[in-house]
């Protein structure tokens, strides 16, 4: 698809999000293709390491693109449609077998940062902005998101990010773990292609078997009542808020949130 370039060079898979004109927004189109892309480099035993990254000097990924909020995230079932394919592509990033890396250029905003999170690495220029907007727009972020963001900065951290909402420079994505590695821009290409150069080198099956036990480690408790926290985020996309953000969003202005 035209919003969503996959490629292979060698024996690393990229994926690039394809939608400089809005930042590299993601549309439910783009969700689905990121799982079926996963899923080609998954079967492919030549592919050794996955790099995600967006097109242009300006932007990740922007987050989710609000301009589809309307026709696909306003009815319960709407929300429940992209809430699954959504879900399924972070999914399959997250428990994606081979190592995985985020190249990060510009914004990355919202669900961009969740999807940087799902992956094993960040590496950021410097002049890139991260943060969580989700308490600007009113609407509902999904428990596996807020459990990457606490398994990868804890739970203080995790806070803050969320809570306040505010936006943190790369030096302070790196002090706080929000990416591991900062280059400059005109070191940025190659800090990332040594740093894949160094992972595909790596025996495969090891680094696979490690991260899986990594990634068991990182599981919930058991008795983690999901169910409720699908009831929870449902309660956000269907309250006064939530419209009030999407409206506000569309018409340039500050929301009026009243807590219902």
């Amino acid at each position: 698809m035209q919003n969503l370039i996959v490629e292979k060079h060698n024996t690393v898979g990229w994926i690039t999000f394809n939608d400089p004109a809005k930042l590299n927004a993601m549309s439910y189109e783009m969700w689905s293709g990121l799982a079926q892309a996963l899923a080609g480099f998954e079967n492919d035993d030549q592919v050794r390491v996955v790099v995600l990254t967006g097109a242009g000097e300006k932007a990740f990924v922007s987050g989710a693109n609000i301009a589809q909020f309307e026709k696909l995230r306003t009815t319960s079932d709407a929300v429940a449609e992209y809430e699954r394919v959504a879900e399924g592509a972070q999914h399959a990033l997250y428990h994606f077998p081979k190592p995985t890396i985020a190249k990060i250029r510009g914004y990355c905003v919202g669900g961009g940062l969740n999807l940087a999170l799902c992956c094993d690495v960040r590496i950021a220029t410097q002049d890139s902005t991260l943060f969580l907007p989700a308490g600007k727009l009113g609407l509902g972020y999904r428990f596996s998101a807020i459990r990457n963001l606490v398994t990868t900065i804890g739970a203080a951290n995790a806070l803050d990010v969320f809570l306040s909402g505010r936006r943190f420079s790369a030096a302070e994505a790196l002090q706080k773990g929000l990416v591991q590695l900062v280059a400059d821009t005109e070191a940025f290409d190659q800090t990332v292609q040594d740093y894949i150069d160094r992972v595909a080198a790596n025996a495969p099956l090891t680094l696979q078997v490690g991260k899986q036990m990594i990634r068991e480690f990182q599981k919930l408790p058991p008795d983690t009542d999901l169910e409720l926290m699908q009831q929870l985020l449902k309660r956000c996309f269907d309250s006064e808020d939530y419209a009030e953000g999407k409206r506000a969003f569309a018409e340039k202005r500050t929301p009026q949130f009243r807590g219902r």
